[in-house]
This record gives C-alpha cells, sequence and structure tokens, in this order.
C-alpha cells in the first residue's frame, strides 16, 4: 500500500532523530526530540503547512508515541520502546 503525496520533512527529521536517539539509550534527547516534534506538528497544524491526510498520519503517530515517551526516562531503565521501532517512515 503506497503513502499519501509527500511527508513533512521537517518532521520526518525529528522522527528520525527520535528513533535513533531512543535506539541508542538518549532517553533525555529522544523526549526533547518528541517536545520538539509536538511543537512543530502543532504550528505547522495551525498554520495550514500540513495538508488533512498529513495531520491524519501525524496525529496517528503521536498518538503512538504519547504512549511510548510517557514513561520513557532515566527512573524506569526497562520501559518498553519496542513500538518505537514500529513507527513508519
Amino acid at each position: 500500500m503506497f503513502q499519501f503525496g509527500k511527508k513533512n520533512k521537517n518532521l520526518e527529521e525529528l522522527l528520525l532523530r527520535l528513533h535513533a536517539n531512543a535506539s541508542n539509550n538518549y532517553k533525555d534527547a529522544a523526549q526533547e526530540n518528541y517536545r520538539q516534534f509536538l511543537t512543530l506538528f502543532e504550528e505547522y497544524k495551525q498554520n495550514g503547512t500540513l495538508k488533512s491526510k498529513q495531520i491524519s498520519y501525524y496525529n496517528d503517530i503521536n498518538e503512538q508515541l504519547k504512549t511510548e515517551m510517557k514513561n520513557y526516562t532515566h527512573a524506569d531503565q526497562k520501559p518498553d520502546i519496542k513500538g518505537l521501532s514500529g513507527i513508519k517512515h
């Protein structure tokens, strides 16, 4: 199955950094990437940069990340982040 036209380059770069940092167990950096993703995603939604299909696509990713990043901290050294590798780019 193919994706819609284009993904947003800036959001995709943040998601790639987030995934790389999570894969390397850089929890603080991954959390910061997630905050940056949320900020930019909200900005793009409000200023009309994203099309409706893109908004839906990134909303789905955000819902997945919200759950997985909730307890992803150094305080808990064994979080379940398996889903981070399952994010489609």
